[in-house]
């Protein structure tokens, strides 16, 4: 079996540079998704564990962030010069057009999550996961005339072929791996494939089912953004915030959102960008300033 990531200790590598001198790259990822209102019951995870289906109380808390949540971090992203890298559900984009249209108008970037968040890649045999993946780019272009740059699998599910699937299908990076600060090259069997530092502990919904309520989450950001901008003067770091309109838009939630984002944004040094931006620029570098694709 292919050796995805030899380990490389982040502080014996090359400085990382990012543009103008930056110490932290900070890249904003709302998860804009769609749960099927009956998801099939034969995968290997149970999507809506509360019995029988449908789970009205969870598929109406995730349209909620479509409805309402969604439009909030529009603009509060807007308000703070941040261009979102959504990570998108397709279907989602088919069922709400204008959030899409919205998007685009915005000139945020995209990562694939999957069609729906309820049809996981667990277990999918070789060809099936290959199809998924190459639909979805398929899809993405007929929706935007864009190439697909990046993926996030749903619900982080994936498959031992699923980094060599994506290099297949010419995505560029990969973020179900949360293992590191700044971008690393994932070994494939053809292509080429990076990771970027997504995050599970800067990501309201895990902090959310952990307990914690939105003043604690926007304490975890501004630590978090102190040591990384801290350390960063050596060598440049990621910091990712991953949000969800059904919990970050919610009325209770946002202002701290807005707060936490307001402090990080208000340092030199912070390099407000996306995640495809992330990977040309890493590639530029390890390249010797060679095109990243």
């Amino acid at each position: 079996m292919i050796e995805r990531v030899p380990y490389s200790a982040i502080v014996d590598r090359p400085p990382l540079r990012w543009p103008g001198g930056a110490r932290v790259a900070l890249w904003v990822v709302p998860n804009i998704e769609h749960y099927e209102y009956l998801p099939d019951p034969g995968q290997v995870r149970n999507a809506w564990p509360r019995s029988p289906h449908p789970d009205v109380l969870g598929y109406g808390s995730r349209d909620y962030g479509n409805r309402v949540g969604v439009w909030r971090l529009f603009d509060l992203l807007d308000r703070h010069g941040l261009r979102g890298t959504t990570s998108c559900n397709l279907a989602a984009f088919e069922h709400y057009p204008n959030i899409l249209e919205a998007c685009l108008a915005r000139r945020w970037d995209f990562m694939c999550h999957g069609i729906y968040n309820t049809r996981y890649h667990f277990g999918m045999a070789e060809e099936v996961e290959r199809a998924e993946i190459q639909g979805c780019v398929r899809t993405f272009r007929q929706l935007t005339g864009r190439n697909l740059a990046g993926w996030l699998s749903p619900a982080l599910s994936n498959t031992l072929n699923t980094p060599d699937l994506l290099a297949e299908a010419g995505i560029k990076y990969y973020c179900d791996w949360l293992h590191d600060e700044q971008p690393v090259a994932m070994n494939v069997r053809s292509g080429r494939l990076i990771t970027i530092p997504y995050s599970i502990d800067l990501n309201d919904a895990p902090v959310q089912l952990q307990g914690h309520e939105a003043d604690e989450f926007e304490r975890m950001i501004r630590d978090a953004f102190d040591v990384l901008y801290e350390e960063g003067a050596a060598s440049g770091r990621v910091m990712c915030i991953a949000v969800h309109p059904y919990i970050s838009g919610q009325p209770h939630w946002i202002r701290h959102l807005d707060r936490a984002l307001r402090y990080v944004c208000s340092h030199d040094g912070v390099w407000k960008t996306t995640g495809e931006e992330i990977a040309d620029c890493w590639l530029a570098q390890a390249t010797g300033g060679a095109d990243a694709r």
